[in-house]
């Protein structure tokens, strides 16, 4: 964090919806670590006490256990808060799939209920966790931010609607906000279980349990992974930034390159073999892609660049190397 963003967020306090989660405990820990007042909201539907366990003696932080579909939690935890990191949402296509009715209520219900206690509160800025799935099925490389398709699963709707709500709170309520799509983030304290777990703490697992892996596909499939240090400091960009002109609009946050799932399992391989040479012998299983999941994503992080001077400091490689560490000495 630059000295010019400390000092504008010095005593101010910072809402995190989601904060017990994978990217708001992250989020949670570098702003409490510059001195900067948390309010963190979480249900612990899928957030984890084990994650701001550390922060709890913190007197800069405060946990309020509520739920974003309760529109009373929601204004208390906007209670004399500068500004909104919305983190809070269910994640996951296939879980939108087998449930649509409990994602729609999490990520829209939820998302306008924050929207009314932000405006309420008088917050000064709202951004919010977008997705890459809004680009459904456009097919064109890179994605851009302007040209998006039509939306393959619920949770793709659910992620653009939120997207339609913060232009219209904008424009009829003057809330500020700025919406980040997050292409296939990953890193520390993302949960490796559950049947919905994301690709690479579930291939880690995996690994370190000499168990194969199982690709959907064939493998070709390719993504741009995005590690935690990115998206942090976008978001903190996000919040502090002084351009007007990078208000009210969505951005891309990745890195700007691809990886195929073969090659994630390659590097993946050789980062643990360092640990246990064994795992560099484990043999990958396949089976049939799933409903709903796109073929390749890339982003182009240009308007992040040149709006909100964004400058990711990992790629896939040294992101995994890190993230492999913490899985090493946390999973075992």
């Amino acid at each position: 964090m630059t000295q010019q963003q400390l000092q504008i967020l010095k005593g101010k306090k910072v809402l995190i919806t989601g904060g017990a989660g994978f990217i708001g405990s992250n989020l949670c820990e570098v702003l409490l670590n510059h001195n900067i007042s948390v309010n963190c909201l979480d249900n612990f539907s899928t957030g984890k006490r084990i994650n701001i366990e550390p922060f709890l003696k913190d007197s800069n932080f405060k946990l309020i256990e509520g739920d974003i579909r309760n529109l009373e939690d929601c204004k208390k935890a906007c209670l004399n808060v500068d500004y909104v990191l919305h983190q809070a949402a269910l994640g996951s296509v296939p879980r939108s799939i087998n449930d649509p009715i409990t994602t729609n209520d999490v990520n829209v219900s939820g998302f306008l209920n924050m929207l009314v206690a932000a405006r309420d509160a008088g917050v000064k800025r709202f951004v919010y966790a977008a997705s890459s799935s809004t680009y459904g099925d456009h097919e064109a490389l890179p994605k851009v931010e302007e040209v998006i398709g039509k939306p393959l699963s619920p949770y793709a709707i659910t992620k653009y609607v939120n997207e339609l709500y913060a232009d219209i709170f904008h424009s009829t309520y003057g809330l500020d906000t700025i919406g980040l799509r997050y292409f296939n983030v990953f890193g520390k304290r993302q949960d490796p279980n559950g049947a919905y777990a994301a690709v690479i703490p579930k291939f880690v697992q995996k690994f370190i349990s000499h168990e194969s892996p199982v690709i959907n596909g064939d493998g070709s499939y390719s993504r741009d992974f995005t590690y935690i240090d990115n998206v942090v400091q976008m978001n903190i960009n996000a919040i502090t930034t002084t351009n007007k002109n990078a208000l009210n609009t969505v951005y891309n946050v990745a890195y700007g390159e691809r990886t195929t799932l073969l090659e994630l399992t390659s590097l993946l391989k050789k980062y643990l073999s360092e640990f246990d040479s064994s795992i560099g012998d484990i043999e990958i299983k396949h089976r049939d892609n799933r409903i709903g999941d796109i073929p390749h994503s890339l982003a182009s992080i240009d308007k992040a660049k040149r709006l909100l001077n964004y400058n990711p400091k990992h790629d896939i490689s040294s992101g995994l190397k890190e993230a492999v560490n913490w899985y090493w000495k946390n999973l075992k």
